[in-house]
This record gives C-alpha cells, structure tokens and sequence, in this order.
C-alpha cells in the first residue's frame, strides 16, 4: 500500500481553483495552515466511514470516491481534481466519510484540518457560498454517473470518464491501467479491454501500457453520452473560475 510522503517545497496552493476563488482575506486566513501533500497512485485518503480528520484541495492530482459493497465490489461515483476539494461530508453536517477516496492520477494536493475548515465555514458567507456550489456542482455528477451507469454503453461511459479525467489534468495524457478503469466504472477488465480497442481503432485514443493519450478531443464529445456534457455544463455554471 502506498503512503503519504512529505512533498517537495511548495508551489502557489492556488492551482486549485476553490483556494484560488477565495476572497484575500479568507485565503490568508487558512493559507498558513495548507500542508502541501505528494498522492501517489492508488493511495486511499480516506475509507467509508472513517473521520475526517483533514479535507484535500487537488493541485494536478485526482481522486476518485467510489461505494464499496458488502462483497468488496466498488464503483466510482465521482472524480474530483483541481477544481475541487475531498471532504465535503465535513461541512455538510458530518464527521465521517460516506465513501472510499482513492488516488486515481497520482500528483500533489493541499490538506487543511477538517476542523479548522469547519470554523472558517461557520464564519463566512463567501466560503460558504463557494463550497456549496462546488457541492451541487459534485452532486449533479453522482446524480448523473448513477443514471449513465444504469443507461449508456460501456463505450460511451468510458469516453465520459476519460474526458472527466482529461479536463482535471494538465495535459492530453492519463497514465490509467485497464484494470484501474475497470474498477472504477464496475466492470470487467475485459470490457473496457474492448471498449478501449474501439476507441483506438476510430482514432480517438492511443493506448500503450498504461498511458492513454486522447487524439480526437471533438471524436471523443462525439461518441460519448449526453451525460459528460450535463456535467461539464453544471461546473462552468457554478465555479467561479468558469471552466474545469
């Protein structure tokens, strides 16, 4: 199991764009209290109900949260990254965390202790605006995750599920195993074995070893299920940043 190392000295926490939309005098408020974080591969922040003892603002990593079954089957039910923050059960009235947080694309993020982020919440209007909207916005995908799940191909789930992943990172390459993928969107790695060989023969990915490079952006939107674009919609409306 992978574990949480001290990360290399810190860069502007403002890469994330909820710490970037706080107003100055709230961001320099919490901003000597940000420990800068390394979240390797398949590191789990977090299990279904465990307390929240911090909450994690993604700079160029993703995580995803994914319900876990009785048998140990899981599925994912949102991915968050820059735009976001893991921990939202904190100031939503609860202590534990509803569901597993795993590190989907390894990278860095910013923790702040739960309670202090609590505090801040209780005392300004402007936080809590801000994290609200980021919340609905979050919500609207696990609502529409459920629904693309139970309704659209495994080939137009997995073009919506790059394209998640594709807008959290900085660049047109995800470094994703097959069996990775196939943990998240709950199906058989041979499944997604398939779907993807689609998606390279059409020109839209290339796919070797574990590093999955998006050729076609437009071919991708076009292929894939309205459910992405509902999503994308809600946090361009809701982010102050405007766009993912």
């Amino acid at each position: 199991m992978p574990t949480l190392h001290d990360a290399p000295p810190p860069v502007d926490p403002r890469q994330n764009h909820l710490l970037a939309a706080l107003p100055e005098d709230e961001y320099a408020r919490i901003s000597p209290h940000l420990e800068r974080v390394t979240l390797p591969l398949g590191y789990v922040l977090y299990e279904s109900g465990h307390e929240l003892r911090h909450v994690y603002f993604p700079t160029d990593a993703i995580v995803s949260l994914l319900y876990v079954m009785l048998d140990g089957a899981s599925a994912e039910v949102a991915v968050i990254g820059r735009e976001g923050i893991i921990g939202i059960a904190l100031f939503m009235g609860g202590e534990t965390m509803p569901n597993r947080a795993v590190v989907q694309s390894a990278g860095y993020a910013y923790r702040l202790p739960g309670q202090l982020l609590k505090r801040e919440f209780d005392n300004s209007i402007e936080l809590q605006h801000l994290l609200l909207r980021y919340t609905q916005a979050l919500l609207t995908q696990m609502a529409q995750t459920a629904v693309c799940n139970r309704h659209h191909t495994l080939d137009q789930q997995l073009c919506r599920w790059l394209l998640l992943s594709r807008d959290r990172l900085p660049s047109d390459e995800l470094l994703m195993t097959q069996e990775l993928i196939a943990n998240m969107l709950g199906v058989r790695r041979e499944g997604v074995t398939a779907a993807a060989g689609k998606l390279q023969a059409a020109g839209l990915i290339h796919y070797h070893r574990g590093h999955i490079t998006i050729v076609d952006r437009a071919g991708m939107e076009a292929r894939t299920c309205e459910c992405y674009e509902v999503v994308k919609r809600e946090y361009d409306r809701l982010l102050p940043c405007g766009r993912i």
